[in-house]
């Protein structure tokens, strides 16, 4: 086997750390700096010749910055003449804008997807895209994990009495759908209009909560209007209790204080995306998805199936 490497940028270095630790495998040295104004400078610090390469990093917040420090340090390992270059991004930012919603708009995703192909990406692995339909946005190979697997083993501990599965907007029922059909639950769906970005109105409920323990189940929590709102409704409704499971903790804006005001439970989130360091919330619970990650660059490596994993 030509042997394989790991290399970290710097948008959640404790998750590739963590990923590092699973595999027994050190992260690969690499130099990554900023110029005085700004610009990345990328030095790859050993010899990746013929070597199969994993780069490790999320493209959130900072989006351009972790953006281009992944496609620098891609562009670095092509010309150190890496065999191939798999991008893990846990969080792919830019997949809310998938498609013209309005006119003369970009199709962002798509923009991002030619970018990464470009700098010489050979695989991606992501977890939980916004919308499945980006990995027909690439001509490589795409994985996009699913954050629910680590969800219902957390789900298995909590011994809740009457549970059911919740989507907070009808374009998220699939993802609610394959949970509820996962652990044999039945199913509500919020209807919800949305005036303008990151600003929603819970409209109506459909389905019964009443004495329900509700399981609300999305992608993403971004500023957390539509997630505090929907538990709001459902305990409106009778809902015993309202928990959240959202794969990747955007949490931007004012998101910590609609938690710590609004009436939801429990936040169960993923590590996809570092939470903040100077404020906490008590509501909120993460589960790392590392080892699953760590298992996904052991398979494609030994060109095992990745599907299997969700079998």
């Amino acid at each position: 086997m030509r042997g394989y490497k790991i290399f970290s940028g710097t948008a959640n270095v404790e998750f590739s750390k963590k990923i590092s630790k699973y595999l027994s495998l050190p992260l690969s040295d690499v130099s990554i700096k900023r110029f005085s104004d700004g610009e990345i400078s990328v030095q790859v610090g050993e010899s990746v010749r013929g070597k199969d390469v994993f780069v490790i990093q999320p493209t959130c917040a900072p989006a351009n910055v972790n953006l281009m420090e992944l496609l620098i340090l891609t562009d670095a390992l092509k010309r150190s003449s890496a065999s191939s270059i798999t991008a893990i991004i846990p969080y792919f930012g830019y997949a809310r804008q998938d498609r013209k919603a309005a006119p003369r708009v970009p199709i962002t995703a798509k923009l991002v997807a030619n970018m990464m192909q470009t700098a010489g990406i050979n695989r991606v692995v992501t977890m939980d895209l916004h919308a499945g339909q980006i990995q027909g946005f690439f001509d490589i190979p795409v994985d996009n994990l699913y954050g629910s697997i680590v969800f219902t083993d957390y789900l298995k501990t909590k011994n809740l009495k009457n549970p059911i599965v919740a989507s907070p907007d009808v374009g998220g029922v699939a993802r609610a759908r394959s949970l509820a059909k996962k652990l044999g639950l039945d199913m509500v769906i919020v209807d919800k209009r949305r005036e303008e970005a990151n600003k929603s109105e819970v409209m109506n409920i459909i389905g019964d909560v009443n004495g329900k323990d509700v399981l609300l189940v999305d992608d993403m929590i971004d500023t957390g209007g539509t997630i505090v709102k929907a538990a709001a409704a459902f305990k409106e409704r009778g809902a015993t209790s309202v928990m959240a499971f959202c794969t990747h903790p955007v949490l931007s804006g004012k998101a910590y204080e609609n938690l710590e005001n609004g009436q939801l439970d429990e936040l169960i989130v993923t590590d996809t995306i570092p939470l903040r360091t100077d404020i906490t919330c008590d509501k909120i619970r993460v589960i790392s998805v590392a080892p699953l990650f760590g298992e996904v660059i052991r398979r494609v490596y030994h060109d095992e199936s990745v599907n299997s994993l969700f079998v």
